[in-house]
């Protein structure tokens, strides 16, 4: 099963790193999204990025022209018909992933492989409405993607093995290192850290020690490079909401309650750094 041709569906963040990092590593890569600011600056703010690697000498500008030359845009399914893998990178959200993979596979070829890069959702209920659930399979990048190595890959109760074993390989292949993952809430890094920061906003509502308190004591406590705080505006308050919310739900365990703090940060809109405010305030 040889994967020559990437669609992107979404232009948020996570999206973009996906996109720069599978055009970087030589594949033609068509983004579907819709037209707005997001979309139709992609390709800049991708190179944005690049010059930087290109004026601290770490790239050439040959290679930056390339790597942008990968990368087509597309605001309909149709001008991703031919393509071999479809990466989904929308919202944490059941009805919107079954909606977007209803129209992924009313143009997609036969034997094209449809994933996620959700961070929590149940891959084998994302497929229960497919005509094709072996096709479908989760691909967790984490941010920033250019940077992080790590690609969680988790198999729905029906996703084919030989569907595993190409976006394994493909993992490889750009550069990650894959973990396979039996599919289970949360997967295994979120089931642990999203965790981590919901106590640490506990810590913080109880008043036991300020935002930086908390986070300096992880990072030279735990070795952690950021604390949980600071971790939490970067992944997005509403993303790690969203993923206690599924932890709860699917345990019951009082656990994984989200905590009231994160759903009133959540309700504010301080989601972080995508806002420009969450724990902390960012230019």
């Amino acid at each position: 099963m040889e994967i020559k041709k990437i669609c992107v569906v979404g232009t948020g963040t996570m999206a973009k790193g996906i996109v720069q990092t599978f055009a970087q590593a030589g594949y033609p890569v068509v983004v579907k999204g819709r037209a707005g600011r997001t979309f139709d600056t992609l390709e800049e703010t991708i190179g944005k990025g690049l010059s930087k690697l290109v004026s601290k000498g770490k790239m050439e500008q040959s290679k930056m022209d390339e790597i942008l030359g990968n990368i087509t845009k597309s605001v309909t399914y149709e001008g991703c018909s031919d393509a071999d893998l479809f990466i989904e990178a929308i919202a944490e959200d059941m009805e919107t992933k079954h909606a977007i993979f209803a129209d992924i596979e009313a143009i997609a070829k036969e034997d094209a492989i449809l994933s996620t890069n959700t961070s929590s959702l149940s891959i084998t209920e994302i497929a229960s409405k497919s005509k094709r659930p072996g096709k479908i399979i989760g691909m967790h990048f984490f941010n920033p993607v250019p940077m992080m190595k790590l690609v969680e890959i988790i198999k729905g109760k029906l996703t084919d093995e030989e569907v595993h074993e190409a976006i394994y390989a493909l993992s490889q292949a750009i550069g990650k290192t894959p973990v396979s993952v039996e599919e289970a809430p949360g997967f295994v890094v979120n089931r642990i850290l999203v965790p981590m920061i919901n106590e640490g906003i506990g810590i913080l509502a109880d008043g036991v020690a300020t935002k930086e308190e908390i986070d300096t004591a992880m990072k030279l406590g735990a070795n952690h490079p950021m604390g949980p705080l600071e971790l939490g505006d970067l992944i997005g308050l509403d993303v790690c909401l969203a993923i206690m919310e599924v932890l709860y739900n699917e345990f019951g365990d009082p656990k994984y309650r989200p905590h009231t703090l994160l759903r009133k940060m959540v309700r504010a809109n301080l989601l972080g750094r995508k806002t420009g405010k969450g724990f902390y305030e960012y230019n």
